[in-house]
């Protein structure tokens, strides 16, 4: 998010230092390398380094002399009881403080609990006697498209309780054709997280509908698509699968839930929605039961372990845990991801020495007892069916994206399980 919103402002023009303690980041970096994978970014790097329109520093007092905006982006991991964790907004407001030369805007764009841009003002005061303001100003990106959404942004929300520090942060935005939304630090830092909670809610929703529409004989995909149709509904975040993943939506929802319970609220509709998203990946390994009896000694394949496409972030991702209970069950796993290798799964000791990666899509269906798709990288979705067909020991497919047609699979010869849909 960080670097996005660097390179972002570099292209509206802006002269940009980016800014981080790892001096291993920083010299990829400078060298035109991005440490991870997002579409469009590190062409983007290397333009404007090369324009000279942005600098990469772990260099704290080249990252604050002579700056007008300082915008904070660093990590709001999950504590274990739910709760965001504010080591590095805190750590980074001390070093902040200790650093300005000038009036400065602080602009969070971190993902934080309410009251978290007043904590930054009381440590930046502390450290420090030069005039500066907090603003809130918090992203609504999706990996995978984060420069698109930078840059095309469907609403901008500013908050502060300074006229001046919006001022500026609302003329940094003029260019901009979208709603802008001025409002309080509070205000702006409740809306990122009542937004994600919301999609979350509609995930949530649509798999519980699915889960029914199993047991009735309906089909989800006419469901959702006839749902979508109601201009007060939308279409968007109604596509039933394995459940919502990745660095924002399992944190935030935890994270929410864990604010209104610190005030004396039970957010019970939040609760069932996370326990629902927890149960999608059960829901999976019982379909895969169904059809292979017994997973001890079992070979399966796994198509996808990145939350979600065009990003390798494997964060909270659904693959991560379908891979983790079926280890559980001493099952052998075959897994393909075009992004994904043994460097992103050194976090995750539990499984790295169980799973085979492959750097072929096919290649990894070698003798194995079904295929199971957890995540709709655009490559899986025309694949050769009959090399799948060969490779595999049963036609066997589990479908935990739905993106492949049932009445496609029925014709091909195979046996298929989807979510919400009828099994052919």
């Amino acid at each position: 998010m960080g670097l996005v919103t660097g390179v972002c402002l570099a292209k509206m023009g802006h002269g940009v230092i980016c800014y981080d303690i790892d001096q291993n980041k920083i010299e990829q970096l400078n060298s035109g390398h991005v440490p991870f994978f997002e579409p469009k970014i590190e062409e983007l790097v290397k333009k404007y380094l090369q324009e000279e329109r942005i600098t990469f520093a772990s260099d704290i007092l080249l990252a604050t002399e002579k700056v007008d905006i300082i915008f904070i982006a660093v990590g709001t991991p999950q504590k274990e009881n739910g709760e965001a964790n504010l080591f590095y907004i805190e750590n980074v407001a001390k070093e902040i403080g200790r650093h300005l030369s000038q009036y400065t805007v602080i602009v969070n764009k971190s993902t934080v609990p309410v009251g978290t841009g007043m904590l930054i003002k009381n440590i930046v005061t502390s450290e420090s006697n030069i005039e500066f303001d907090i603003v809130s100003n918090p992203e609504f990106l999706r990996e995978g498209n984060a420069v698109n959404d930078f840059l095309n942004p469907e609403r901008i929300i500013i908050g502060s309780d300074s006229q001046k520090a919006s001022s500026i942060i609302n003329e940094l935005y003029q260019d901009f054709a979208c709603p802008i939304i001025n409002t309080s630090l509070e205000t702006a830092e409740m809306i990122k997280y009542a937004s994600n909670a919301f999609l979350a809610t509609k995930i949530s929703f649509i798999n519980e509908i699915a889960n029914i529409c199993e047991r009735v004989g309906a089909d989800i995909d006419d469901v959702s698509h006839a749902m979508g149709l109601d201009s007060r509904i939308g279409n968007k975040f109604l596509q039933a699968g394995i459940g919502y993943g990745g660095s924002c939506f399992p944190k935030d929802v935890k994270a929410l839930n864990s604010i209104a319970l610190s005030h004396d609220y039970d957010f019970e509709l939040l609760r069932s929605v996370i326990k629902v998203n927890n149960n999608q990946r059960t829901f999976l390994i019982e379909k895969i039961k169904t059809l292979l009896v017994d997973l001890k000694g079992k070979r399966i394949c796994i198509w996808g372990i990145a939350f979600k496409p065009d990003t390798d972030d494997i964060r909270e991702s659904a693959a991560i845990d379908i891979i983790q209970l079926l280890h559980n069950s001493q099952t052998i796993i075959n897994a393909y991801d075009p992004q994904v290798n043994y460097a992103h799964l050194e976090n995750h000791e539990k499984i790295i020495g169980e799973i085979n990666l492959f750097s072929d899509k096919y290649e990894a269906l070698e003798n194995c007892d079904a295929l199971v798709l957890t995540t709709e990288w655009e490559e899986f979705k025309n694949p050769d069916f009959e090399i799948i067909r060969q490779k595999l020991v049963n036609p066997v497919i589990i479908d935990g994206r739905n993106i492949y047609s049932p009445s496609e699979m029925k014709q091909l010869g195979f046996r298929y399980i989807s979510v919400g849909r009828k099994e052919v």
